[in-house]
């Protein structure tokens, strides 16, 4: 196709063969038929809302692909193909709808433009008439979308009212959860939340920081406004914005009940003397007699609570992801390997059967060694960027670290006040055990080759994800179980998770909460002793 200019715009290769072709056209029937169904859901009605969806050709390289933009206010459940603008992929309108006789208004492109878009170049500025904006590709450059919904549905306006002044929608242990990108039942679900403006297209900067803030998120909420979802194709940004609208659904009806969503027990709430619910159920709220009691054993999470999350995040990960090739590379044909092998096949196997993002086929060892490793790098490497908790790379990344801790190429991170601590209580003949879920072989490691030594000495045992999901009441009771104690209560766990906080308490365990630098934030009225040093204890 030779260069052209529509509209007086050089479109390069993009011809007016391409604008009509069948899957321009095909598109834009999609829209239509979405914004009807969008329209019965409660989520387009009044004209508002919006759709985009990148148009998929694989005879056009993606960085090429347009994208097709339904216009604003116009009712979406009577809107045609021809009603559809066509955008470029840098945002600039190459094809516009004609407009239609009075009543109806003249076609407009949707104030939401700024929003899903994201130049890479200097701004360009697109006038039509008194209206003027900024089309910057934020959703589609920022998170690679393929598609994104601008709901106006009540769910996700009366989700932002519920608490004024939160910045973030929480909830955790729904079947729903599972639908949203990178989320199991047991993770918490977070939803950045932003203040709304007189205008949409004044919302694009407060939304690039959301997106930047919270990049496993896959929506932002506006408060009092909607929400603005994203997926790689249209019907995953389809099937999860149908899971956001069940899950805010779910809270508002858990909130009238009187319970709370955000966390896994979803216990009643307390009222207080405020407008808004603080989350106080009395079985979480922290004993002040606790330190009178009999303490057998403490459990330990490491993240945050024996050593600092940035040791994990800036070191480990990286060195596992750095040499996954090299390891399996020089033991290959090792017994140790062969069962790490066997167990990602396993593991992306499931993963491409669920449509998981950034799983790959991984060849038959016929294939031969460097195929086989090709595709085991791969998959490595996303389940690493997605921190996925699953034992096929736990297992895997213990072994890696291994050799990093065997040729002295890393070294453990503790808390300077974590040596001392456990020297006392293994002194007090109280028993200590980590909980975490990395590996027993990464828990072993990290603490034998400490920056204070080997403090394995003090320990009486490790537990990782084995015994269960650490945000899983039953792994506790499992814990308390095994380590031979008349009653949960006669164990401390400490953790810097609020979840894991609270399926502990729920086992009957005695629960302190690690405040250290860099650390989340944790629920107000969260109910729990807090400590910053071992010391306190």
């Amino acid at each position: 196709m030779a260069a052209v200019a529509l509209n007086g715009v050089n479109l390069g290769t993009t011809s007016q063969a391409y604008l009509e072709s069948k899957p321009v056209n095909d598109t834009k029937v999609l829209i239509s038929d979405l914004c009807r169904q969008f329209y019965s859901l409660g989520w387009v009605s009044g004209t508002g809302g919006s759709i985009t969806i990148k148009v998929h050709d694989e005879s056009v390289p993606k960085p090429q692909q347009l994208v097709i933009m339904s216009p604003s206010g116009v009712q979406k459940e009577r809107m045609l193909p021809e009603d559809m603008y066509v955008l470029s992929p840098t945002g600039t309108v190459l094809s516009s709808p004609s407009p239609k006789p009075y009543p109806n208004k003249p076609p407009k492109c949707s104030d939401c433009g700024p929003l899903f878009m994201k130049n890479v170049g200097k701004r360009r500025l697109i006038s039509r008439g008194k209206r003027s904006w900024n089309l910057n590709y934020k959703a589609y450059e920022m998170c690679n979308a393929g598609a994104v919904i601008h709901s106006h549905g009540i769910e996700s306006c009366l989700v932002t009212m519920i608490n004024p002044s939160s910045k973030e929608f929480r909830i955790t242990h729904m079947e729903m959860i599972k639908g949203i990108k990178g989320h199991g039942y047991y993770d918490e679900l977070v939803v950045p939340i932003i203040e709304n403006t007189a205008y949409e297209y004044e919302l694009t900067e407060s939304l690039a920081k959301a997106i930047a803030a919270y990049p496993k998120a896959t929506a932002v909420l506006v408060r009092n406004h909607g929400i603005y979802i994203w997926g790689d194709s249209w019907i995953s940004a389809k099937t999860q914005a149908e899971c956001y609208h069940y899950l805010f659904d779910a809270a508002i009806k858990l909130n009238q009940l009187g319970l709370d969503w955000s966390t896994p027990l979803h216990g009643p709430l307390h009222v207080g003397s405020g407008k808004h619910r603080d989350v106080s159920v009395k079985a979480w709220t922290a004993d002040p007699d606790n330190n009178s009691k009999p303490r057998r054993c403490i459990v330990l999470d490491i993240e945050g609570t024996t050593t600092p999350i940035s040791f994990v995040t800036d070191v480990l990960f990286p060195y596992a992801r750095d040499n996954v090739e090299r390891h399996l590379s020089e033991t290959y044909d090792s017994a140790e390997t062969k069962d790490d092998i066997k167990l990602l096949r396993c593991q992306v196997q499931d993963d491409l059967e669920k449509g998981v993002a950034g799983a790959v086929p991984i060849p038959s060892d016929e294939a031969g060694k460097e195929e086989v490793v090709g595709a085991l790098v791969a998959n490595v490497e996303s389940m690493i960027k997605a921190d996925r908790k699953i034992t096929a790379l736990k297992q895997l990344q213990g072994h890696i670290w291994r050799t990093g801790f065997e040729k002295n190429e890393l070294k453990g991170v503790v808390f300077e006040d974590v040596p001392e601590a456990l020297m006392k209580w293994h002194d007090q003949g109280i028993k200590v055990y980590i909980y975490s879920s990395g590996s027993r072989l990464a828990q072993r490691l990290l603490f034998g080759y400490s920056n204070y030594g080997d403090l394995r000495k003090y320990l009486s045992g490790f537990f990782d994800t084995t015994v269960g999901n650490k945000r899983e009441t039953r792994s506790y009771a499992e814990i308390a179980e095994s380590v031979g104690v008349d009653r949960p209560s006669e164990v401390l766990f400490l953790t810097d998770v609020f979840q894991e906080a609270v399926a502990a308490k729920a086992a009957g365990l005695e629960v302190i909460v690690s405040i250290r630098p860099g650390n989340g934030p944790l629920p107000d009225s969260h109910g729990f002793k807090t400590i910053t040093s071992f010391s306190e204890i």
